[in-house]
């Protein structure tokens, strides 16, 4: 089949495969005639099989599970500490036959992909090389598998990759060996990472925003502020799921300016046994060195330094058929807050 011809019907379950995506929070049951229902909640799962009637997320047949991710405005995503990212692409159950027949006959008779394809493409699915009638007499056991991008993942290189014809599976059968991109447990937690979302890292300070020069700034956390995260990812058609899970580990403090010093040295923040990072300042602690914190050697002037407080996240997994927590790549999420510094001022009498 040539390249360009399956792409062009790649294309086309792509664009089926995502209808319903007017903004990030909508989430839609989609099926290849068209029909969808939505709603605007981020935590609902979707994802079902009604009769001959195949329902999918707009990720697909992956159910997200969301209700224990961080959530509120200033909520995002974290960047991994290395190269990694999510899979760009993936093959899944995506058509009971009638579906199938619904979505390449329509195809097949614009004619807009050429005759030699379209015979090409009769003769796999309705003529028995090696399906026959788009496997009508196999309806409820099993589906039609074919390629999806997940939405963090549209236009990254490699979204295009999954070109493989449509391939029939068994229910209780696994995917065709020679298709490394079928979804495992492994995959659902890699995409379950891409929809992590953790709170954005305003750190307490003390003094709070207006410090003196030369003035021990301490900073910290609370524990109860500070916690961990997870998103499951599942596929029920296939009994598999994974959940992802971001734990919290350290703070690193970036003063905004070369005329500071940070605590430690290194400007990170190890976590405390109790969730929390860093120490509350406290009356009587002016003496004493920061656990965690900053001094500025030099005023802001008439403006403001810009604190950035990053925190890093240990990200693990667990799921179908594995025993205990498997790694995933750390990730960090930071965010900016304006410290103004002041000389201290003198009065000589």
């Amino acid at each position: 089949m040539p390249e360009v011809k399956r792409r062009a019907l790649g294309g086309l379950a792509l664009a089926v495969a995502l209808v319903g995506l007017g903004t990030p929070s909508a989430w839609a049951k989609v099926t290849p005639d068209g029909t969808t229902e939505s709603d605007t909640s981020t935590s609902k799962p979707s994802g079902s099989v009604k009769g001959d009637t195949l329902a999918s997320s707009a990720s697909g047949v992956i159910v997200f599970d969301r209700s224990k991710n961080g959530s509120g405005e200033s909520a995002g995503g974290v960047t991994s500490t290395s190269s990694w990212t999510p899979p760009p692409c993936y093959y899944a159950p995506k058509y009971t036959p009638e579906q199938l027949q619904k979505t390449m006959e329509p195809v097949w008779e614009s004619e807009s992909t050429g005759y030699q394809w379209d015979a090409q493409q009769r003769d796999r699915y309705v003529n028995g090389h090696p399906y026959k009638d788009f496997n009508k007499d196999k309806t409820g056991e099993g589906y039609w598998w074919d390629s999806y991008v997940p939405e963090s993942q549209v236009g990254a290189p490699g979204s295009l990759d999954c070109t493989k014809p449509i391939f029939w599976v068994d229910n209780g059968d696994p995917p065709p060996a020679n298709i490394p991109e079928a979804i495992t447990p492994e995959m659902l937690a890699q995409l379950a990472y891409a929809e992590i979302r953790v709170p954005s890292t305003t750190v307490e300070l003390a003094p709070q925003q207006t410090t003196k020069v030369n003035l021990p700034t301490w900073a910290w956390l609370d524990a109860a502020k500070f916690k961990p995260v997870s998103v499951t990812a599942s596929v029920p058609l296939l009994d598999i799921q994974a959940t992802t899970t971001a734990e919290p580990v350290s703070l690193k403090i970036e003063p905004g300016t070369a005329d500071a010093v940070t605590y430690p040295a290194s400007g990170e923040c190890r976590i405390n046994a109790d969730g929390s990072i860093g120490e509350r300042y406290a009356k009587g602690k002016a003496d004493q060195t920061p656990p965690c914190g900053v001094k500025y050697l030099r005023s802001s002037g008439d403006g403001s330094y810009k604190l950035r407080a990053t925190v890093t996240w240990k990200i693990h997994w667990t799921g179908t058929g594995v025993q205990g927590q498997q790694r995933l790549p750390d990730g960090t999420f930071g965010a900016d807050q304006d410290v103004v510094v002041q000389e201290i001022q003198s009065v000589n009498r």
